[in-house]
């Protein structure tokens, strides 16, 4: 037996379906061959919308391919009616996600829950996430220089100016030296920015997904430079910035881990082996223990999400002893996966190691944003039932679903895959062990802090959320003489808050389970 996916015309009719239902063409008794089919871009757009709306509204079976086995994927798919994603009037799969998904409707807000499935049609971010590899020529990644950017805005002012909110240490960015609070006083010889969100986020587009840049930079200690960068694959290291603070409580002496992590590329590949990530993670909390921390400062600011073992990771490396072999969260699929999970084998619940890291902590503080999302929100909320947990910024994101990854692909004339897209489509939710989830419009904080992006990392006198943290460690309470609204640019003619509405092309927030991925591709 062999797949074949086909179409005619313009109205994408389906020639040589065999199996109802399908776009697979079965042979058994080898008859003549169909003629050879043309692999055009409308072919391959025909066949991700079937393929896709196969997989999130009938059956996973072979890829969406046998509706006789297999049960729909898509968490919402009883919200949505029953649709022919052949209509003309979507004209690239995309399209058609995006009905599909404006119709479960949050009560809350009167929008619709899924404002986060989307496909990734080159496999840039299925490396990224699954392998930790950032790839040097994929197209609009917005990775490959490997440093993200924030704009400054004060009230009143007439031009804007951009500051380096970080860098991956493995990045041509990084190794160049970029680092956070740099200023960057020049894009390709253009040093005029102006105030205006939306031409400012095209300059925005352009800093993340250009294979190479000009910068006249301005560093911390002062000294200018021009930098040219040159996109390169490399091995993500998500940790950005770590160190151990000896601070006063009383009379006691105190010691206090910090560290920021930007992304949760997983802590294994698509092989099982160990990535640079976990190795960057294992060397962090290995420095922690050494030192005999008491507490720990975990910065999230940036940290749209990623892989789930990466948050379990970290939660079995910060838990108590306490919360050994415990429960650590649940998953909830819909309906017919629930009513039918031991046939699908999929897993109904994740459990703390046997033994958790043994760092002894006595609290956590996470630092985090609108930027903080899924994963990182997973790994927090995991914590809260088993240990003292604040949270201090801004109120995250908001998500509390993930994805089970499908690849999907056709089959050319030789029989061979024709990979279309990777589907990210909302699967499952997730409840701590107290049942706590359902945090669809952000989990909020408990002392808000201003985010000054123009601030190097771990400088305690002035990040506003590490003072917070620091505070509440040493006195047990929190400043409440900090500023937090936006002020005039005389009076932060040194401390540059980014501006608000500015999202990264091609930016990713989400968690992802590829344990999960493994199990539904292996059902046939």
């Amino acid at each position: 037996m062999y797949k074949k996916l086909f179409t005619t015309g313009t109205k994408a009719m389906l020639a040589g379906v065999i199996c109802a239902g399908t776009l697979m063409s079965c042979h058994k008794d080898k008859p003549a061959p169909p003629p050879p089919v043309d692999i055009t871009d409308a072919l391959k757009q025909d066949s991700l919308k079937y393929l896709m709306y196969q997989i999130m509204q009938v059956t996973y079976g072979d890829g969406g391919r046998s509706a006789a086995k297999g049960l729909p994927t898509y968490y919402w798919y009883s919200s949505v009616p029953t649709i022919n994603p052949f209509d003309s009037k979507y004209a690239k799969a995309a399209d058609l996600l995006t009905e599909m998904k404006g119709y479960a409707i949050n009560p809350a807000t009167s929008a619709p829950y899924d404002h986060y499935s989307f496909l990734d049609t080159d496999g840039t971010l299925t490396n990224q996430l699954m392998n930790g590899v950032a790839e040097q020529n994929a197209s609009a990644n917005p990775t490959k220089l490997g440093f993200d950017v924030g704009f400054s805005i004060p009230s009143g002012a007439t031009k804007a100016t951009i500051y380096v909110k970080y860098a991956d240490k493995n990045s041509p960015a990084g190794k160049a030296g970029f680092d956070r609070g740099w200023e960057i006083t020049s894009v390709n010889g253009t040093t005029n920015f102006p105030t205006d969100l939306t031409q400012l986020q095209t300059l925005y587009n352009t800093i993340l997904t250009s294979s190479n840049l000009s910068l006249g930079v301005v560093k911390n200690d002062g000294t200018k430079a021009t930098i040219t960068l040159n996109a390169a694959t490399y091995n993500i290291n998500p940790v950005l910035f770590d160190t151990v603070y000896t601070v006063k409580k009383g009379s006691q002496d105190v010691k206090v881990g910090y560290f920021v992590m930007y992304t949760f590329s997983s802590v294994t590949n698509d092989k099982g082996e160990p990535t640079f990530s976990k190795t960057a993670l294992d060397q962090t909390i290995a420095k922690f223990k050494a030192q005999g921390i008491q507490h720990l400062i975990v910065d999230f600011r940036y940290n749209g999400g990623g892989a789930t073992t990466t948050a379990e990771y970290l939660d079995n490396a910060f838990a108590p002893a306490s919360a050994a072999g415990k429960l650590m969260y649940t998953y909830k699929y819909n309906d017919k996966i629930m009513q039918n999970l031991a046939v699908t084998k999929l897993d109904a619940q994740a459990n703390f190691n046997a033994a958790t890291g043994g760092m002894g902590l006595q609290s956590i503080f996470f630092v985090v944003s609108g930027a903080t999302a899924s994963a990182s929100e997973l790994t927090l909320n995991n914590l809260k039932p088993y240990m003292p947990v604040q949270l201090i910024g801004k109120k995250t994101y908001g998500k509390p679903v993930g994805f089970i990854d499908f690849n999907i692909t056709m089959y050319d004339n030789d029989h061979k895959p024709v990979y279309l897209a990777d589907l990210y489509a909302i699967n499952f939710e997730t409840v701590n062990s107290l049942g706590n989830g359902g945090y669809y419009t952000g989990i909020p904080v408990d002392v808000e802090a201003v985010d000054y992006v123009n601030v190097p990392w771990g400088v305690t006198t002035v990040d506003q959320n590490l003072r917070q943290a620091i505070s509440y460690i040493t006195t047990g309470q929190y400043l409440t003489n900090l500023p937090t609204g936006r002020l005039s640019a005389a009076a932060t003619s040194n401390l540059k808050e980014a501006a608000p509405g500015l999202t990264p092309v091609n930016g990713f927030n989400g968690m992802v389970d590829f344990r999960l991925s493994k199990k539904v591709a292996a059902l046939r």
